[in-house]
C-alpha cells in the first residue's frame, strides 16, 4: 500500500477515473428521473473529465500541484451541464488545497476533498440536499476521520467512497422527486464512480475499456476520416522491439502507453512485440519500450499536418517523403492562434440553440455568435468562451436558453479578457429570442439588463417532445415513445396522439391569455403537419396573433412561445 501520491500517479488516477465513468455513463444517464431526451448527467460528467484526462495525457507534469492545477483548468473549460460544472468546482477546490505539494498523503487527500466541497457549495446559489453536493460533503467528512486513523491514500479514499455510497442511497429519501421515481441521484453516483476509478488506479486494477464501439484500432490512421479537431494525440507511432525475455509481462507497459496516448494496439510473439499508439510524446513511448528489449524499427507521422494537407488538397506527407518534409518545415512555423476580437461596439450577444431555423432567427435579430447545442448536446464552457472571444464588443450578453447550460456559461465570466460577460439565465429558446428583441444598442447596461429580464418573464414556453424511456413520473405512467407536453419544463401531459396533445396545449391558460404565439416546428415535422398545427392554434386561440416558423430543432417537435 502506497504512502503517498506523486504527480505521475495522480495523472494516471484521473485518466483511470475518466475511463471508469465513460464505461458507466449510460447507466448513470438512466438514473435521470425525467424521461425526456436530454444532455444527461453521465454523458456530461464523462465529457467533462474526459477533457481533463486528454489534456493531462499531453503533458509530463512532475508534482501533484502541477497536475491538480492543469486538471482544474481543463475541467473548468470542458465543463458541460450543471453536473459537469459542479464536478469542475469540486476539483478546483482540490487543486487549490494541493497547489504547492510535490506529493500528498492521505491527510492531504482528505483536506483536498474538503476544499473541493467548500468550493462547490460556495458557487451554487441554493444548494439542495439529496444531490452530488450531499454525497461529496459526507464522503469528504468521512475521509477526514479516516485520515486521522490511517493516513494512507488508499484507506482514506476507500472510506470516502464507502460513506459516499451510504449518502447516495439516502438521496432517495432527501429528494422528493427521486423518491417518487425510486432512484438515487445521478450526479452523486457519477462522482463516486470517479472516486472509485481513482482508487482502482491506486490498487493497480486494470483500466476499463474506453467505451468505443468495439472496432479494432487501425494500424494506420485513416486521415480522410479525421478532422484536425478530432486529433487529440498528434503522432501516429509504430515500432517493433525485440524482446529481452520471451515471457516478459507487457501489462505495465500497456498501462503506461494508455496514460500518454490512445488508439493503442500491441501485438506480440515469443521474440518481439509491435506497438501502435497515438501520442504527443513518441520519444517517451520508445524510451519506455526499450526497457523490454531492443528497438528494431520505428515510424512516426504527424496526423495533424497530414489532416491539414488532405483538407487543403495537398500531397499527404509521410515518412516516405523525408526530404520533402524538410523543405516544407523550412518555409516557416505554423500560425499562432487568433487573439480575442478587440471591441468595436458596446454590446454583443452569444446564444445557444439547435436547428438551422432557430439559428437564422437569432442571426436576423443581431446575435454575434451562435453555438449549436441544447438538449442532448450541452456545449462546454470552452465552446461558449470561444464565441465570446470572437465577439467584438465591450459587453457580451450570453443567452444559454437551457437550464442545464446556465452554469457552464457563468464559468465564462471570470475567464473573459478585455470585455465584460453578462449571462442572462434564459432557460428556453423563446426566452432567449424575447431577451434579444428587448436589447437596445443605445441603452445603458443596467437598463438593458432590466428590459431583457422583464422580457424573459413575459414569455411562457411549451414544448412537445417524446419519452426516451419508460417512467412513472408525477402521477403519469409514461411509456417509451409517448408524446410529452412540457409547460415551463414541467410535465403538462402525455398522449399517444400528437394532435390531441397539441389541442390540450392550445386550450391551456398561457395560450388562451396570450396576445402573440410563435410556433417553431422541428426537424422531424413536415411542413404540411406544421400548417395543420398552425390552423389548430388559430382556431383555439382566436384572440392571439399566431405565427409559424421552421425551427429545424432536434428532439422537440414543437416549441411554442406565448406572450
Amino acid at each position: 500500500m502506497r504512502d503517498t501520491i506523486d504527480g505521475a500517479l495522480l495523472t494516471r488516477m484521473i485518466v483511470h477515473a475518466s475511463a471508469s465513468i465513460n464505461s458507466q455513463k449510460q447507466s448513470i444517464n438512466e438514473l435521470n428521473v425525467f424521461p425526456v431526451p436530454d444532455g444527461d448527467t453521465g454523458t456530461n460528467m464523462s465529457l467533462t473529465i474526459g477533457t481533463a484526462a486528454a489534456e493531462l495525457k499531453k503533458k509530463s507534469l512532475r508534482t501533484v500541484g502541477e497536475v491538480a492545477s492543469a486538471n482544474a483548468s481543463a475541467l473548468l473549460r470542458g465543463a458541460r451541464g450543471n453536473s459537469g460544472v459542479i464536478l469542475s468546482l469540486l476539483f478546483r477546490g482540490f487543486g487549490k488545497a494541493v497547489k504547492d505539494k510535490e506529493t500528498i498523503d492521505g491527510r492531504d487527500l482528505a483536506i483536498a476533498l474538503d476544499f473541493g466541497v467548500a468550493a462547490a457549495y460556495k458557487a451554487v446559489m441554493k444548494p439542495a440536499e439529496g444531490t452530488i453536493l450531499t454525497v461529496s460533503r459526507l464522503a469528504a467528512a468521512r475521509a477526514a476521520a479516516a485520515a486521522r486513523e490511517d493516513p494512507t491514500p488508499e484507506t482514506v479514499l476507500e472510506a470516502a467512497i464507502k460513506e459516499g455510497h451510504v449518502a447516495l442511497e439516502n438521496t432517495i429519501e432527501q429528494n422528493p422527486v427521486l423518491k417518487k421515481a425510486g432512484v438515487v441521484d445521478a450526479g452523486g453516483k457519477g462522482f463516486l464512480v470517479i472516486l472509485q476509478g481513482m482508487l482502482d488506479e491506486l490498487r493497480g486494477v486494470a483500466m476499463p475499456e474506453d467505451g468505443s464501439d468495439g472496432a479494432e484500432p487501425k494500424e494506420k490512421a485513416d486521415f480522410a476520416a479525421l478532422s484536425e479537431d478530432e486529433i487529440t494525440f498528434a503522432f501516429d507511432t509504430v515500432f517493433i522491439i525485440r524482446k529481452n525475455d520471451p515471457d516478459v509481462d507487457l501489462d505495465p507497459y500497456r498501462a503506461y502507453l494508455n496514460s500518454i496516448g490512445d488508439s493503442l494496439v500491441i501485438g506480440e510473439d515469443d521474440e518481439a512485440f509491435k506497438v501502435h499508439v497515438h501520442t504527443n510524446t513518441p520519444g517517451d513511448a520508445l524510451n519506455e519500450g526499450q526497457k523490454y528489449g531492443i528497438l528494431e524499427l520505428a515510424k512516426i507521422e504527424n496526423m495533424r499536418t497530414q489532416a491539414e494537407d488532405l483538407a487543403a488538397g495537398k500531397h499527404v506527407q509521410s515518412t516516405d517523403d523525408l526530404e520533402a518534409v524538410e523543405e516544407e518545415l523550412e518555409k516557416g512555423a505554423a500560425a499562432q492562434p487568433a487573439a480575442p476580437a478587440a471591441p468595436e461596439k458596446k454590446y454583443g450577444v452569444v446564444t445557444v440553440c439547435a436547428g438551422a431555423g432557430l439559428a437564422a432567427v437569432f442571426r436576423d435579430l443581431g446575435a454575434d455568435g451562435i453555438i449549436s447545442g441544447g438538449q442532448t448536446m450541452n456545449p462546454s464552457t470552452d465552446d461558449i468562451m470561444r464565441e465570446i472571444d470572437k465577439t467584438p464588443a465591450e459587453i457580451v450578453f450570453v443567452l444559454p436558453n437551457n437550464s442545464n447550460i446556465i452554469m457552464a456559461a457563468q464559468q465564462c465570466v471570470p475567464l473573459a479578457e478585455g470585455k465584460k460577460v453578462v449571462v442572462l439565465p434564459t432557460k428556453t429558446v423563446p426566452q432567449g429570442i424575447s431577451a434579444l428583441l428587448a436589447m437596445d444598442p443605445d441603452a445603458e447596461e443596467a437598463d438593458n439588463l432590466s428590459a431583457m429580464e422583464e422580457a424573459i418573464g413575459r414569455v411562457s414556453t411549451s414544448e412537445i417532445t417524446y419519452a426516451a424511456r419508460d417512467s412513472d413520473f408525477d402521477g403519469f405512467a409514461i411509456k417509451q415513445g409517448d408524446y410529452l407536453a412540457l409547460a415551463e419544463h414541467q410535465l403538462f401531459g402525455t398522449d399517444r396522439d400528437l394532435d390531441a396533445l397539441l389541442e390540450r396545449l392550445a386550450k391551456a391558460e398561457p395560450q388562451q391569455k396570450a396576445e402573440f404565439i410563435s410556433i417553431f416546428y422541428g426537424a422531424d415535422v413536415s411542413e404540411a403537419d406544421a400548417e395543420k398545427t398552425l390552423e389548430l392554434f388559430r382556431k383555439d386561440c382566436p384572440q392571439a396573433e399566431v405565427n409559424l416558423l421552421p425551427g429545424g430543432q432536434p428532439v422537440y417537435y414543437y416549441m411554442i412561445s406565448a406572450e
